[in-house]
């Protein structure tokens, strides 16, 4: 579908107001050191053993709980100082429970199926958010005035991990209040991209695909209302589910949810290895996880596969990288060449859209008529709101301790109405219509999980509109999954989102299971 003349001209005008502020930008912004390009290759090899066998290894005492904490700890000490990932380390006390748990397998009596069953992750080492409560763990959401504020408890997908036999061994990175795609603020810095440290990690949950995707880390929890676990998962090169809305709990995060937020946040997994995914997403369930069919087989041949190259052409996007676009036709080519299905190349009219969905439906108020709370707010951690101009002036004389991002959104908040124009609602429920008809409970989806492979430190701010890409479907309630699908001719991730019917997450799953074994799945970024 073509731009119409005043699409083109928005578009136009687009380009030209943010090739003047990334002028302004550049003038004024704060100088970055030179690092390193990329992390150095895995060397041990205890790091590239899925989760799954690393608790199966433990349990059987082929290795020891501590054996593993160890070697996590000596990677991130390895490439935090690269990545700046990891912003607080729990190694001592993670160490102290690792040896609990070999005595515990010591004195066993059940038997190695007693212990898989009660305590499935059992001494396998785990990342966290840092937006989530982690008893004792810093939990800021990247506000200097929170500098200092730790955790009086686990939030309750952590807590489930923990009660899984899982080892906390730090938090990692965010952008502040966990509102931009990328993991940068004034109380711990900026997050790197291991396979090109001048890059983004993505956002919010950054710190966790870049530990991820460094190899110094196996699994990780993070959150997801626009992309947040998606994106990140892309850029680093690992896999990520966000499930279907409503059936992980999102208690015990900073910032709490307010307005609709609930309807749309997702807390799932983050991990390198696809047979990771459905055991995590199984245990944060809790009792819910029984409403996703996740003991069922899932025959690929029997699916439904459809593929959407783009999201029509929206002006407020960036074209897709024809990389993607190539990576995502050979998913195609590939699923019906291993398992003679037809994937059908679709589309929405409705998806040229997305941005203004996203966007529009996050700022309603919640079904007692009151509004999410304003950003501005939020940023003031309890003080006076903060007023957007006088923080700009602030940052450009290196006085504000908020990031532009940060500032840049205050602003734009400040504008959004609490009411739902007609034709975007319009528009949300015929994109909804229609894709639940083409999914049913048999159907998936391919989609980019992003128009542009992993940008520049700070690029984002001036394509802010791209994570339209993954924020749809957190409108729309769909479970997604992101692939990894090898790395472009620059040496970055691709990927794919696999999208599916509201619960059945099963399936995307599944997909990714074959995706992983079909294009080889995580890749060590110090041996490219």
């Amino acid at each position: 579908m073509g731009l119409t003349v005043g699409e083109r001209i928005q578009k136009w005008l687009l380009r030209a107001v943010s090739g003047f502020f990334f002028a302004l930008f550049r003038m004024f912004s704060r100088p970055q050191p030179v690092r390193a390009t990329k992390v150095p290759p895995v060397r041990n090899p205890l790091l590239t053993v899925p989760a799954v066998q690393l608790a199966e290894k433990i349990r059987r005492r082929e290795v020891t709980s501590v054996e593993v904490v160890q070697a996590y700890i000596d990677r991130i000490q390895e490439v935090n100082p690269l990545l700046n990932a990891v912003v607080k380390d729990r190694f001592s006390a993670a160490l102290s429970e690792a040896a609990q748990v070999d005595r515990l397998i010591d004195e066993e009596k059940g038997g190695e199926e007693a212990l898989a069953d009660r305590l499935p992750l059992l001494g396998v080492p785990l990342s966290v958010k840092e937006s989530f409560f982690l008893q004792g763990m810093p939990c800021s959401a990247g506000l200097v005035s929170r500098a200092g504020v730790l955790a009086s408890g686990d939030a309750p997908a952590v807590a489930l991990l923990k009660r899984a036999g899982a080892i906390p061994i730090g938090v990692t990175n965010i952008p502040e209040l966990c509102m931009w795609v990328e993991s940068s603020n004034y109380l711990y810095g900026i997050t790197n991209n291991p396979y090109d440290t001048q890059r983004m990690c993505g956002g919010s949950s950054g710190g966790e695909g870049s530990i991820l995707g460094s190899g110094g880390s196996v699994i990780g929890i993070g959150s997801d209302i626009g992309g947040s676990i998606r994106m990140p998962s892309f850029f680093n090169g690992i896999f990520g589910h966000k499930g279907t809305t409503g059936i992980v709990s999102n208690d015990g995060q900073y910032p709490p949810s307010s307005g609709l937020h609930e309807e749309f946040l997702s807390t799932g997994p983050m991990c390198r290895y696809a047979e990771d995914l459905l055991p995590m997403l199984r245990i944060m369930a809790g009792a819910n996880a029984d409403k996703l069919s996740l003991s069922s087989e899932v025959d690929l041949k029997k699916l439904r596969f459809f593929t959407v190259v783009d999201d029509g052409g929206s002006p407020l996007t960036s074209p897709v990288d024809k990389q993607l676009v190539e990576a995502q036709r050979k998913v195609a080519q590939q699923l019906e060449a291993d398992l003679g299905v037809k994937v059908k190349e679709i589309s929405f009219p409705q998806l040229k859209y997305s941005y203004q969905i996203w966007d529009t439906f996050l700022a309603l108020p919640d079904k007692d008529g009151k509004p999410p709370q304003p950003f501005v707010e939020m940023l003031a951690d309890g003080g006076p709101a903060v007023w957007p101009v006088w923080e700009l002036i602030k940052w450009l004389f290196g006085k504000s301790d908020h990031t532009m991002a940060a500032i840049g959104l205050a602003f734009l908040d400040s504008f959004h109405s609490t009411t739902l124009p007609q034709f975007i609602l319009q528009q949300k429920e015929a994109l909804q219509r229609s894709m639940e008809e083409v999914l049913g409970t048999d159907g998936v989806l391919l989609y980019p999980p992003h128009p542009v492979l992993a940008q520049k430190h700070h690029h984002p701010l001036f394509t802010p509109f791209n994570a339209a890409y993954t924020g749809i479907f957190n409108i729309l309630g769909l479970p997604v999954t992101q692939c990894p699908l090898g790395l472009s001719e620059e040496g970055l991730p691709l990927g794919v989102q696999v999208v599916a019917g509201k619960l059945q997450d099963h399936l995307t799953l599944a997909v990714a299971l074959y995706l992983q074994k079909a294009f080889g799945g995580w890749r060590d970024p110090g041996a490219t």
